[in-house]
């Protein structure tokens, strides 16, 4: 023991040492999440936490749809331009989505670029069965190409994400799929960073919040479920390198960004004590867990803190600890510095660039692409002004209905104490009365020819009388006319 006194005696060394105790000592926080950062070209593992538990995916199974997709367009197998059909299937599903009714048409460009930004669960839905033939076809494919890429946590019961059974993946799986798309197909790519999408005049920005926002960040998804927690992947190039870095389970939309970029920054800033890290090795060599997915509904869906249905997250909370003790994270980071702020990784304005124009039916260009915008632009208009009419017309559906019948009552009583409007107007459509009185005499009783002058003194009486009582305007014309002739008319009417 006596020569570790002078080892001891090192500043470093004690710092070290005072470190690793309090990271052992120091009790885990409670919330559970999934870490991981790796290296995008070499499958590096900067950094590993639960990476290797299972965990429901979420939305951020559209990774995979939309790889599965685009290697089918770039075998030849479709084209981006190719049209398709949403079904009554695709229409049924859950939001987030686009809404549209079945039979609508829509391209595979913009189908995934809806997918991708918006998270549309219901185009999801047209890709997989344009592709797959069914969800069920296509959730084949997709477990199918999970396989043969290392993805052995990975399972796939459809293409959107909606909690089902079965629907599985990890941190480490997930790292593997983005490095595939970033390896198989780079002139795709841009999928997987679009900033915005404009539909009609509706404009949505990108769920992953640090697009436009962290400097360097160019992809990829999230993802929500109550089961889940929030999710992302997501990836940023610096300097040349390119890091890949998932969060799983975390608090909110805000605090999952976060935490990617908090993870992102400390695989940026690496400095001359990353030696005194374990090796963690490479993605594909990280262990899989033998476990259940945890299930977070309790935590993010409870009574008391409810969530919305979709990814759609407004929610600007930050997770101040993470799943990690910060002294553990301090010494697994390689003693490096503390990272920015949660406050300041993601304060700047937002500078992504334009929205991408996605429209209903085949692809247009030009002119037929602004008249494109312009019909979806008019249905959102159109939709809109019905939903504000049935909205006015709520609060009376909500009347008792002894309210509901005194006030028809008093409407049909005003009906019928105003209609001497509507005889002024015929009698002034109808420049001659006599005329006019006539001619319904003449058709009704052909009898009535024989002494025109008769039929028509009666008939301007009650022309006159209607205007004078308006009472009774449409039955009174009637009475006269059978008083004149009543011998003459009663033959034919026998």
């Amino acid at each position: 023991m006596h020569f570790l006194r002078p080892l001891l005696r090192h500043p470093l060394l004690n710092l070290i040492l005072f470190v690793a105790a309090l990271a052992v000592a120091t009790p885990r926080a409670a919330h559970a999440e999934a870490l991981l950062v790796v290296e995008a070209e070499t499958g590096k593992v900067l950094q590993a936490e639960n990476a290797t538990m299972p965990w429901y995916p979420a939305s951020v199974t559209k990774i995979m749809t939309a790889y599965v997709t685009l290697k089918a367009v770039k075998e030849g197998r479709l084209r981006l331009d190719s049209v398709l059909t949403v079904s009554p299937v695709a229409a049924s599903q859950s939001p987030s989505k686009m809404g549209f009714k079945p039979g609508t048409q829509v391209t595979v460009e913009n189908a995934l670029a809806m997918v991708m930004v918006k998270s549309a669960n219901d185009m999801a839905v047209v890709l997989a069965e344009g592709v797959g033939g069914s969800v069920d076809g296509f959730s084949g494919m997709m477990n199918a190409t999970a396989q043969r890429l290392g993805m052995t946590q990975t399972s796939y019961v459809n293409p959107n994400g909606l909690p089902a059974d079965g629907q599985i993946t990890s941190a480490r799986d997930l790292a593997i799929l983005a490095r595939a798309v970033i390896r198989d197909l780079p002139e795709y790519e841009y999928f997987m960073h679009i900033p915005a999408i404009r539909f009609g005049r509706r404009t949505t920005n990108n769920f992953n919040k640090l697009i436009g926002r962290y400097a360097g960040a160019d992809g990829f998804k999230t993802g929500f479920i109550c089961a889940s927690g929030y999710n992302l992947v997501a990836s940023a190039t610096r300097d040349g390198k390119r890091l890949i870095a998932v969060v799983l389970g975390s608090t909110s939309g805000q605090a999952r960004a976060v935490r990617a970029a908090q993870l992102l920054e400390r695989g940026f800033a690496g400095n001359g004590l990353g030696w005194l890290r374990p090796s963690l090795g490479t993605v594909d060599n990280l262990v899989p867990i033998d476990a259940t997915p945890p299930n977070l509904r309790e935590e993010m869906c409870n009574g008391k803190r409810k969530r919305p249905a979709t990814d759609e997250d407004a929610d600007t909370t930050v997770a101040a600890g993470g799943g990690e003790s910060p002294a553990l994270a301090f010494f697994s980071a390689g003693l490096q510095a503390p990272t920015a702020k949660p406050s300041e990784l993601l304060a700047t304005a937002y500078t992504a660039g334009e929205p991408m124009v996605v429209y209903t039916g085949p692809k247009k260009t030009g002119t037929e692409l602004i008249a494109a915008v312009a019909a979806d632009d008019q249905k959102q208009i159109t939709r809109r002004g019905k939903k504000s009419r049935v909205a006015a017309k709520k609060p009376d559906a909500d009347k008792p209905k002894s309210e509901a019948k005194s006030e028809a009552k008093s409407e049909a009583k005003t009906a019928a104490t105003k209609p001497a409007a509507k005889p002024a107007a015929v009698r002034h459509a109808n420049v001659k009365p006599d005329t006019a009185a006539a001619k319904p005499a003449a058709a009704a009783k052909p009898v009535a020819a024989v002494k025109p002058a008769a039929v028509a003194k009666p008939a301007a009486r009650p022309a006159e009388k209607p205007a004078a009582s308006g009472d009774k305007p449409a039955a009174k014309p009637a009475k006269p006319n059978a008083a004149a002739k009543p011998k003459s008319e009663s033959k034919p009417a026998g």
